[in-house]
């Protein structure tokens, strides 16, 4: 299994808007909207900071009673393999790929697609992944169970889920492709 960190390379990898105050957070993103009208992050609406936030919170916590160790109080955000759609939201894209090996699994959570929509009260299908975190051994299971989103919904016409989300709460061993 790789984990796949998907970036703009103008900002460089890693850059997380949840990791800022969320007044420094809205200003980071009216600065992408302006310099980068095109890219997947500009489309997102004046509510995308607090909701990102709440969210974040929702995921430590559930991450926290399952419990998986945290170093970092904003984790770096990843996907379980590749998803082309991901690899289509920026303008000038970047891609990290990491095997699962490099990291210390009992310091990553799992959102069987997008935390945001996992934790959406608008998503309401009852299916049994929504509002859940997963640990490593947990996510495999679910993998087994459901497949990749990004193999049967790449194109997003059976629901949000389009890839899983890996939310990794350590330094560890991102630091190596953070370039300052």
């Amino acid at each position: 299994m790789y984990l796949y960190h998907y970036f703009d390379k103008r900002s460089g990898p890693f850059k997380s808007l949840t990791a800022l105050s969320e007044d420094e957070a809205c200003k980071v993103l009216a600065r992408i909207k302006q310099d980068r009208p095109f890219s997947f992050t500009a489309k997102r609406d004046e509510e995308y900071v607090p909701n990102r936030m709440r969210c974040e919170r929702t995921v430590r916590e559930e991450a926290q009673r399952a419990g998986v160790l945290m170093d970092i109080p904003s984790p770096h955000y990843l996907v379980v393999e590749h998803s082309p759609w991901l690899a289509a939201w920026f303008e000038g894209p970047g891609v990290i790929k990491i095997p699962i090996e490099e990291f210390d699994t009992r310091k990553i959570s799992f959102t069987y697609g997008d935390s945001m929509p996992t934790f959406s009260p608008r998503v309401t299908d009852g299916k049994e992944y929504r509002k859940k975190v997963y640990t490593y051994d947990q996510i495999l299971d679910i993998i087994a169970r459901y497949g990749l989103p990004q193999d049967w919904n790449g194109d997003g016409a059976h629901g949000p889920e389009r890839y899983i989300e890996a939310q990794v709460w350590s330094d560890e061993p991102v630091k190596r492709y953070i370039s300052f």
